[in-house]
Order: C-alpha cells, then structure tokens, then sequence
C-alpha cells in the first residue's frame, strides 16, 4: 500500500476528504447491514429532527502509524460506549458498541493510505457521528437515525511545541446542572461558539467554564477536561456530573498513577484553589495535553511557576508517556492498543 502524495509535515487541523466512508442506517426498530461508501454527501429531508432540533451526537478519536509500521486506535472501546450513553440520554436510537468497533476499524483500514507515516506528527481523525434523520415537525425524537464515519489526515495540533496557552474565566455556563455536559451532544458545542469567539476576540486561548450552579468550582473548557498538579506532584481533575468524561483524561489518571508512581485525585475543585497548583493543563484527543501558564479572572492573573515558556515537568512527563503508548515505545496497558492492520 502506497501513501498518498500528502505533505505530511505542513497538514493543518482541517478536514480533508478521503476515499471511503461507513453509513448504516436505523429504519423500523432496525439497523441496516451498514457499508462503506464513496459518497462524502449527507441528503436528508429538510425537516430532518438533526436540523430543527439538533439531536445529533459524535465521537472523535485517532489512528497512528507506530514506530513498527502498524496502523492503531487508541481505545475506540471506551468511544463506542460513550456514544451509546451519549444516544440514550438524547433519546436516539443507540449503534451497537460491537459494530461501532467494527465501522471505525473498516474505515481506517479502507484509508490506511491516509494515515500519517510515523516521525510525521500527523495522525489520521477519525469521526464516528449519529443523528435524527427523518422529517419531524413537532418537538419529539426522530423515528429513523443514520450512524457514519470518516476520517480526516490532520497535522500536529500545535506546530513548534505544545507552547502554554492563555485562558479567561468564562462569564458563560457551559452546562447546567442536571443537562447534557457530561454527553457529547453537538448541542454543547454549539453553545460554546460564541464564547469561544468572543475569548479569541479578547486575545485569549479558552475559557475555563465555572459551575453553573455556584459559579465557584472549575469544570471544563469548551471541548477539552482540565488536570492540575500540585506543588507536591499529585494530579488533580475535577469532578462533577456536568464533566465531559474525557477518554484522554482518564488514560493520564491511570498513567500518572500507574507509571509514573504519582498520587491521582479526581475531586471537586474550588476556583480559589487554583492559584495554589503549580502546573495546568487541558487535555483531549486533538493536542493530548495543552498545557496552561495563565488563567485571568476578570483582569486578575495567575500565573502557573511552571510559566509561560514551556510544558511543567509533570505535564510533559504525562505527555511523554501516553504518546509514547500511543506511539508504541511504551508497552500499553492491556486492551488500550486496537490493531487495525499490520505493516505491509
């Protein structure tokens, strides 16, 4: 299999079309077989139940090229099973978790020669999606779904070095108690644009979102969970059942306790805390970890001592190691690693 003439080292976070991608269908209490197509073009009726009232849900992960020519996922199990809990709370049909492994392992396979080759920094996205597909005019789920996946060769989130970035608090609430922030609804996200704009507009990287509740505890930002490290190295994550539950997130807890022998503790943090850490960082699929050297409330710096220059040394040790499962230097915890094909 021959790669294709992409320029590997200059791809940016963007979409590109690839040749192949999974659809199945959910019509009269069933799915449908399911297939990869050539089409890249959704047609749905124009009251379809995803564009009048947004019941749509998504899941992003990664294929890699490791450093014996195999193509990897990196945990799709712990994907599957986030969009099946995703899909019940927004009442939509749910894809089994079975063949959610099987269509994502279908498509990359059908791409491998899309996938980034190893010393690139460039992976292969990959994007499994749900939504309403049927016209319903009233407020009520959809009666038919369709399920799909593609994939996309993107670059290294940040080029140059995971550089630490700037974040506002937020005056916006990301989710409110008893909604849909701990699912991944594309309704979240949309409600996170405008803040998101706004904190660019303002010279700032991201918001950290506060509870909506109190307003007194960190949650997460637009798209990505928060870590902290203590002055005395314990990894910290906040908790709270409006949380996005991070598969990246939870991949560093169980690393920092597991290899690198760190104390983990996800609890509730107190915004007052924060100025007490000494390192912080955002972590999901896209970057793994951006590290955080600034938080600004309201005018009021706090500044991490791990600084503005470079990744804390917790941080980058926790970087270091998932990308190194990830990659295939370090030995993975069983059932982490999901082969797709071997070198050829």
């Amino acid at each position: 299999m021959e790669k294709k003439n992409i320029d590997w080292a200059n791809l940016g976070f963007s979409y590109i079309e690839t040749d192949k991608r999974y659809v199945s269908n959910f019509k009269d209490g069933v799915w449908d077989e399911g297939g990869l197509t050539s089409d890249s073009n959704v047609v749905i009726n124009e009251c379809a139940c995803v564009l009048q009232y947004a019941q749509t849900c998504f899941e992003g992960l990664k294929a890699y090229t490791t450093e014996d020519g195999r193509i990897v996922m990196f945990r799709p199990d712990l994907n599957a099973q986030r969009m099946a809990n995703t899909a019940k709370r927004l009442e939509m049909a749910v894809f089994p978790e079975e063949r959610f492994l099987d269509a994502v392992h279908q498509t990359v396979e059908a791409n491998a020669a899309y996938v980034p080759p190893y010393g690139s920094g460039a992976t292969l996205y990959v994007r499994p999606y749900l939504f309403g597909s049927n016209a319903v005019i009233g407020v009520n789920p959809a009666d038919e779904y369709q399920f799909r996946v593609f994939t996309t060769p993107v670059g290294p989130y940040f080029k140059g070095g995971a550089k630490p970035i700037t974040i506002r608090v937020c005056d916006f609430d990301r989710a409110a108690p008893h909604g849909t922030g701990h699912v991944k609804a594309g309704l979240n996200y949309a409600m996170s644009l405008h803040a998101i704009v706004d904190a660019h507009n303002q010279g700032y990287d991201e918001n950290m979102y506060l509870d909506a509740a109190t307003r007194t505890k960190v949650e997460e930002t637009g798209g990505a969970n928060f870590i902290f490290i203590t002055k005395d190295q314990k990894v910290v994550t906040p908790k709270s059942e409006t949380i996005l539950p991070s598969i990246t997130r939870r991949s560093l807890m169980y690393v920092a306790e597991k290899y690198l022998g760190l104390e983990v503790e996800e609890r509730e943090v107190p915004f007052d805390e924060v100025k007490e850490f000494a390192e912080c960082g955002l972590c999901g699929t896209a970057a793994v970890i951006s590290p955080v050297g600034k938080v600004v409330d309201h005018g009021k710096e706090i500044c991490f001592p791990s600084g503005m220059d470079d990744m804390g040394p917790v941080t980058k040790k926790l970087y270091d190691t998932l990308t190194g499962i990830q990659m295939g230097h370090i030995e993975a915890p069983e059932g982490w690693i999901h082969e797709v094909c071997q070198p050829r």
